[in-house]
């Protein structure tokens, strides 16, 4: 007779599918042992820059019952984003993960729904959702429930689809059946370090993030060092360097997402175009967009700094 526990992870597994989550995969929730002296050095070698978020909450990145009591399971879930078109040449740069519509509104719709449809099945349970905005160690739950290993470029890479994905959790208290962690498969590959434009890898699986392109354009407040100036690779919001250079990237496959598309023409942007940007335009292009936490004055700084 099948258990309680199958029962509840075949139908996790299922309504993941249901809402097109790419993949799914479940892990116990319990302290983080190996992440602990990881990320206390991580932290003492400053190497999170200006993004003091990262010192708060120590405790809770590491322990997910302190941020679900009772917290039992870790559910994590994958969600593609590799687009179908990419930019004009020579325009600069945005991530492809800010391309469409800001993903933490389209998959915090999703999980909403996962939460309630998990209470319809399951009765009163405890449980809260995540994407991108606590002290959740995203990559390394997904990694532990089997979604993919973390690169030497600190992404979660799937063997079957690369790492254009974003990371999500439901954590609630409910005994499930649990996956388990596939190997690293980087093997001696040092592709997405030696291709960093301001050498931000500084060793497999670190990556210094005051040096990287991301922080540059997006978490840092002040003025962009000038030590970065020849280096930007003309980014303004992002980078996906690391990724794009990864080899299990060929098998990346177009999100199937509407709200991802670009809806503004925004890919097809010149160089002038991203020049002469207005505030309104600004406001108009990027109102659904990820972009809009630069704000208007962060991307002019950033268009100014790599135009010098």
């Amino acid at each position: 007779m099948e258990s309680l526990k199958q029962t509840y992870t075949q139908f996790i597994k299922q309504e993941a599918k249901r809402l097109q989550f790419d993949y799914c995969g479940i892990s116990k929730a319990q302290f983080l042992n190996e992440e602990a002296p990881r990320l206390e050095k991580w932290l003492h070698d400053n190497k999170h820059g200006q993004m003091q978020y990262m010192e708060n909450y120590f405790d809770k990145r590491l322990n997910p019952t302190l941020l679900v009591d009772g917290a039992k399971s870790v559910i994590s879930l994958l969600y593609n984003y590799y687009p179908t078109k990419t930019q004009t040449t020579n325009a600069p740069k945005i991530s492809k993960y800010a391309y469409g519509n800001d993903y933490h509104e389209v998959i915090k719709t999703k999980l909403h729904e996962f939460l309630y449809t998990l209470k319809q099945k399951i009765g009163n349970i405890n449980g809260r959702a995540f994407v991108d905005s606590a002290p959740v160690m995203d990559k390394v739950w997904a990694a532990k429930s089997g979604l993919g290993w973390v690169g030497k470029n600190t992404n979660l890479i799937n063997k079957n689809n690369g790492s254009f994905f974003f990371i999500a959790e439901l954590i609630i208290d409910v005994d499930l059946e649990y996956d388990t962690a596939i190997p690293d498969y980087c093997g001696t590959c040092t592709r997405c370090i030696d291709a960093c434009p301001t050498e931000a890898i500084t060793e497999p699986y670190v990556v210094d993030g005051s040096k990287c392109i991301s922080y540059l354009t997006i978490e840092l407040k002040n003025e962009i060092p000038h030590a970065f100036k020849t280096k930007m690779d003309n980014w303004v919001f992002g980078c996906d360097v690391c990724q794009d250079v990864c080899p299990w990237n060929r098998f990346s496959t177009a999100t199937t997402e509407p709200l991802f598309s670009n809806s503004t023409n925004l890919l097809n942007f010149t160089e002038v175009e991203w020049k002469d940007i207005t505030e309104e335009t600004f406001n108009v292009i990027f109102k659904h967009s990820a972009v809009k936490r630069t704000k208007y004055a962060g991307l002019k700084r950033n268009l100014k700094f790599i135009a010098q």
